[in-house]
């Protein structure tokens, strides 16, 4: 019977039956956990054909130096046997238990030289990692071992190095024979081998290190705070002087993914996902999958938080979830910490509960039946990614009461689809099957094709004017005039510039004249309000909902906002087309002499809609 098919018990080998148990379900996790298991299970059967062995013996010696040797410190685990948790007896059997030959040194050493682990707040990263470097210093025999906590700046460092010293402080073993230095704080730890050789670990930042750190194992705890590479780097020069190194990089989710975190993140997925062939990397990375709700659900939470009913309990999340209802400006922050969700901000540039309040069924035939007026905006991006077309509906024109409806249709080449949604850690593929996004043959996404599909959009649903970016308009001109087709369009500035497109009497001020413009943030605004003042609806997109989760702006000095594409943290470009179609519907003043069908007091949105 294969590898695949029996069942290991947790006494036998706890890092394949913990492996087992996720693939079958048994244990609930995330989709990357899970795709850590399949590697895990896959390997086995097909690693040795890659040079890799799993060296049970190894594996299980490093899980057992944790409860034997390492107490726990502070509050209800004061003194404590450190007893690792079946996630973690999976990562540190997996670091320890993977060996590949190496030619070089003769020898079988350890195959994975890198450690990304990130999870929910409060489940014991930096205890582990404390462990880990506790058991390289004292138990790996590496001659003259230097173990680092680092950090970019030594306040940081030095935190995680004090969790190890308490560790040791409470251990019976280590108290005796580790030595430290200082005191209050303690600036490091020695331990001598068995060949008498001197082994240290200490704390390490950038802005200290003045020679380079030949580290043995380096430890890395919060990489979401880090500025640069600058400290990573500097270790990883140091380790060519050690056979079987081991960086380990510790995190809650963060916000910037232009940051070393997010790129350790996404280069951990791909591993995992088998997206990139890494040998030397492992990755354990909590997430929810795609549909989970943790405001709603609690049974997607021990996804994102692996030691729940351990280290952090479900009435402390029951609470903090309330605190992210209640508290619009917490939501992010919560969200990060505790739900692994990488997002944009702090603060949320667009309430989630505002926006999903938004969501409806739209139907565009009956819309354009019934006769409303239509207004489109159209984000054209690169070739290669993006682009994006909304129309609005606006079902009563009543000046600051007016009521939209719109639906957004995304396109994009269908021949990079997968390496965009690997690079941005978004389901592009399952949007396509479900018809949220259309795939377009190829490697870019051809402007003669796309006139195509705009001119058939626009001869369903004849909008009176579809409001454009300037980038990319000129080209599809050009398709558009070679194929006979013509759009109504209108350029929107994407910045702080004003665009005049008429002058009318100021009904105010008799004989004088006001300017009708377009701008960016009169558009922003115009949508905001629509969104908060329960005026919009949205048809329902996943893709569309990411963005609107995605949105930062950039404020001028006069408090005017405009989209920040540079520091999104992710795609946009639906959001700045349904900017602009608001922008363009609401521009002009309408609805003087019109009948709004809101005057009826028996009508409803639904009657236009649904049936």
């Amino acid at each position: 019977m294969s590898a695949e098919h029996v069942r290991t018990s947790d006494s036998e080998d706890p890092v394949t039956a913990w492996a087992q148990a996720v693939q079958a379900g048994e244990v609930v996790a995330g989709p990357y956990v899970r795709a850590a298991a399949d590697r895990h299970l896959r390997d086995l059967i097909e690693g040795p054909k890659r040079g890799l062995k799993w060296d049970l013996a190894a594996a299980l010696r490093a899980i057992r130096f944790f409860p034997e040797v390492l107490r726990l410190n502070g509050g209800q685990f004061e003194g404590r046997p450190f007893e690792l948790h079946p996630s973690q007896a999976f990562r540190i059997g997996s670091l320890f238990g993977w060996k590949q030959y190496s030619a070089r040194h003769g020898a079988w050493l350890r195959r994975f030289t890198r450690f990304y682990d990130e999870e929910g707040k409060g489940n014991g990263k930096s205890p582990m990692l404390g462990g880990i470097g506790l058991y390289m210093m004292v138990a790996d025999n590496e001659p003259r071992a230097e173990i680092y906590a680092a950090a970019a700046k030594k306040d940081q460092a030095g935190i995680l190095f004090q969790d190890a010293v308490a560790m040791v402080d409470q251990s019976p073993v280590l108290k005796r024979t580790v030595q430290q230095q200082g005191e209050n704080p303690v600036w490091q730890m020695t331990y001598r081998g068995r060949g008498g050789d001197k082994r240290k670990f200490k704390p390490l930042s950038a802005e200290k290190a003045q020679s380079g750190p030949r580290p043995h194992c380096a430890l890395t705890d919060e990489v979401h705070e880090h500025p640069n590479r600058d400290v990573i780097d500097m270790l990883e020069r140091g380790f060519k002087f050690r056979k079987q190194p081991l960086l380990c990089m510790a995190t809650n989710s963060g916000t910037d993914k232009k940051s070393i975190c997010w790129e350790e993140h996404q280069h951990g997925v791909n591993v995992v996902n088998g997206a990139v062939d890494d040998d030397s990397t492992f990755a354990f990375i909590c997430s929810l999958d795609e549909g989970d709700d943790w405001e709603n659900d609690p049974s997607c939470w021990v996804k994102v938080n692996p030691l729940l009913g351990v280290t952090i309990d479900e009435e402390y999340l029951t609470k903090v979830v309330s605190q992210a209802k209640m508290m619009p400006g917490k939501r992010n922050g919560i969200a990060r910490l505790h739900f692994c969700q990488w997002t944009q901000s702090v603060t949320a540039a667009i309430r989630r509960e505002a926006w999903v309040a938004c969501h409806g069924e739209v139907d565009p035939e009956e819309l354009t039946a019934q006769g409303y007026p239509c207004f489109g905006g159209l984000d054209l991006s690169q070739v290669r990614d993006f682009s994006a077309l909304t129309l609005t509906w606006v079902l009563d024109a009543t000046k600051d009461a007016e009521r939209l409806v719109s639906k957004t249709w995304f396109w994009t080449p269908e021949g990079t689809l997968m390496e965009r949604s690997a690079r941005d850690q978004a389901p592009y593929d399952l949007w396509v099957q479900q018809g949220f996004i259309e795939a377009v043959p190829g490697d870019r996404l051809k402007y003669p094709w796309l006139a195509d599909a705009l001119a058939d959009l626009t001869s369903r649903y004849q909008p009176e004017v579809i409001a454009c970016d300037q980038y990319g308009l000129e080209r599809l001109k050009d398709s558009l005039t070679e194929k006979g087709l013509v759009l109504p369009t209108e350029v929107h500035p994407q910045g702080f510039q004003k665009r005049v497109l008429d002058k009318v009497p100021d009904p105010t001020n008799p004989g004088q004249e006001v300017e009708i413009y377009l701008w960016m943030p009169d558009s922003i605004n115009k949508l905001e309000n629509a969104i908060y003042d329960g005026r919009q609806m949205v048809a329902q997109n996943p893709m569309l909902d990411s963005m609107a989760a995605s949105v930062t702006y950039a404020e001028n000095r006069t408090g005017h906002r405009m989209f920040d594409k540079e520091k999104a943290h992710g795609r946009i470009d639906g959001m700045v087309s349904l900017a602009m179609s608001a922008g363009i519907a609401l521009c002009r003043e309408r609805g003087g002499t019109e009948q709004s069908p809101w005057g009826d007091e028996d009508y409803s949105l639904e009657d236009v809609l649904w049936d």
